[in-house]
């Protein structure tokens, strides 16, 4: 919910499915609801909301997938190319369980569950 539903045109228009949670969720739902549909859904989460990392690290879940957006300019227009070329070079972690962290400077990955012996 903290991202436009933007997104999902500009995810739609490389061939990545997406939806926004406003379609599916209560736009008040905690972020545990938002991560177990996701995970049953076999979908990723991409949000600019750190909860979500957490989340990861204190269940030590193995998925779902989050790509963590860290820049001030959330905007699709700004930030699509960024966003989708880390999900592309990233696709295979991504589909085994992974924490993507997309930064203007750099991006980050973690194997899921993080903290495991599986993390890069």
């Amino acid at each position: 919910m903290n991202l436009s539903p933007e997104w999902t045109v500009a995810f739609q228009s490389v061939d990545l499915e997406a939806i926004h949670w406003s379609g599916v969720g209560a736009p008040d739902a905690p972020d545990s609801e938002i991560f177990q549909y996701a995970r049953d859904n076999g979908m990723i989460v991409f949000t600019h909301d750190l909860d979500f990392s957490a989340l990861l690290f204190h269940s030590q879940a193995d998925s779902p997938s989050v790509i963590q957006l860290r820049s001030e300019d959330t905007r699709p227009r700004t930030m699509a190319s960024v966003v989708i070329g880390a999900i592309r070079e990233t696709e295979a972690q991504l589909k085994s369980g992974a924490l993507l962290t997309v930064d203007p400077r750099r991006n980050r990955i973690h194997l899921l569950p993080i903290g495991s012996s599986k993390r890069e």
